[in-house]
């Protein structure tokens, strides 16, 4: 099987599409799959000219999780892959969604269950089709949080509400994850790539030297003190205020033009 069968690549106005790529299993995630995604975004992390990564799913569903066909097949044959793949493929997919320095937009195109549905949650920005729906399967197959949903869920919907979601597997659909905050936007299904790909191109369009700064100040006011969280801002406004883009930026809203940024 060939990289393209299960992962796909596409690069438009600075924005590297993703696309897991097994409809017929509604992109679930092999061994293959996890470890073409994880090259892929580390590729896309490093490449000067990615200037915002755009995560979706092909045909009705963004990602059901883990194949469990094949993750069964693999315990019944006693192969200890299945109990190494939290360490070998979630944690560092999630890690280099999180820590890129920039923008991650999940276009969530239909059911995201279990990791597919945390890799939504660790993006920076989650949009949904109407269609859409989540779930923490987890506790169905007798497992507990994977894939940093333990960390974003509650960040996102708060601990009760994460709680709930987890322990009783309970499907949400668009409208609900709109209302408690799970996505920032849902749009008609046939509308989605064209919006998701629209905001991640305005995203690549800006001062991505700024984006990175946001995400890595966000992500450790999370687990810091309020003087931890003032001190990380004050340091990132001082270099911040040294860039390029900074500079562009103000001459652009003083001359009433277009700031043009190139990420300096």
């Amino acid at each position: 099987m060939t990289t393209e069968d299960v992962l796909k690549r596409a690069d438009a106005d600075g924005v590297r599409t993703l696309t897991l790529d097994r409809p017929s299993a509604y992109n679930s995630l092999t061994v293959e799959l996890k470890e073409q995604l994880l090259a892929a975004l580390r590729e896309a992390a490093d490449d000067p000219a990615v200037r915002a990564v755009l995560l979706t799913g092909a045909g009705k569903a963004f990602c059901a999780g883990q194949d469990l066909k094949e993750h069964v097949g693999m315990l019944r044959s006693g192969d200890e892959a299945p109990l190494r793949t939290v360490g070998d493929h979630y944690n560092p997919i999630v890690t280099t969604i999180t820590e890129m320095p920039k923008p991650v937009v999940a276009a969530v195109n239909g059911p995201a269950a279990g990791a597919g549905a945390a890799f939504a949650y660790a993006a920076d920005l989650r949009l949904a089709a109407s269609s859409a729906t989540f779930l923490m399967a987890f506790a169905n197959v007798g497992l507990g949080p994977d894939s940093a949903a333990s960390w974003t869920l509650q960040r996102l919907v708060g601990q009760g509400r994460a709680m709930e979601l987890m322990m009783l597997a309970r499907t949400v659909d668009s409208a609900e994850a709109l209302r408690i905050g799970l996505v920032s936007e849902v749009v008609a299904d046939d509308e989605l790539a064209t919006r998701a790909h629209a905001v991640a191109a305005k995203l690549a369009a800006g001062p991505t030297v700024a984006y990175a700064r946001i995400k890595s100040t966000v992500r450790g006011a999370a687990e810091s003190t309020l003087r931890e969280a003032l001190a990380a801002e004050q340091t990132a406004q001082a270099e911040l205020g040294a860039t390029a883009d900074h500079t562009e930026a103000v001459e652009a809203f003083v001359d009433k033009r277009t700031p043009h940024f190139r990420g300096k």
